[in-house]
């Protein structure tokens, strides 16, 4: 007695189904591990009162003509990239945000650290275009 081809199939296309909905969340999670931009967990303040900037920040901003204001809009509205972030860091953690300038649309990762009520620029970069600055 055979078994008819065409029977067997609804159970094949439900394994393929499952399959490929595995490997679309195997690839969500690995994009989410990798450290693409994440969500925000609230821990990072985004409306300080004041922020402290570092001498190696105020350097790179000045090397890439970045304002106070450009980082005030990134620390509000930028993306959390979770791969060059350190939610966990000790004595404090870091946050690195990124996004586009709204005065000449240079594409920015800054990093913010953030020690209690204070929240610290840390340093500035600018993801597309490569500067000499000589800031040790």
């Amino acid at each position: 007695m055979r078994t008819n081809p065409r029977q067997q199939w609804p159970l094949k296309g439900y394994r393929l189904v499952i399959i490929v909905l595995a490997l679309i969340a195997l690839y969500f999670y690995q994009q989410r591990k990798k450290g693409s931009i994440g969500a925000d967990d609230g821990s990072l303040n985004r409306h300080p009162t004041e922020l402290v900037y570092t001498k190696h920040a105020r350097c790179r901003m000045g090397c890439r003509e970045v304002t106070e204001a450009e980082v005030k809009d990134i620390l509000e509205n930028g993306q959390i990239n979770t791969a060059k972030s350190d939610a966990a860091g000790r004595p404090c953690p870091s946050y690195a945000l990124e996004g586009y300038s709204k005065t000449d649309n240079q594409h920015l990762r800054i990093v913010f650290g953030q020690c209690g009520a204070t929240t610290k620029v840390i340093t500035c970069i600018d993801l597309d275009k490569d500067f000499t600055c000589n800031c040790n």
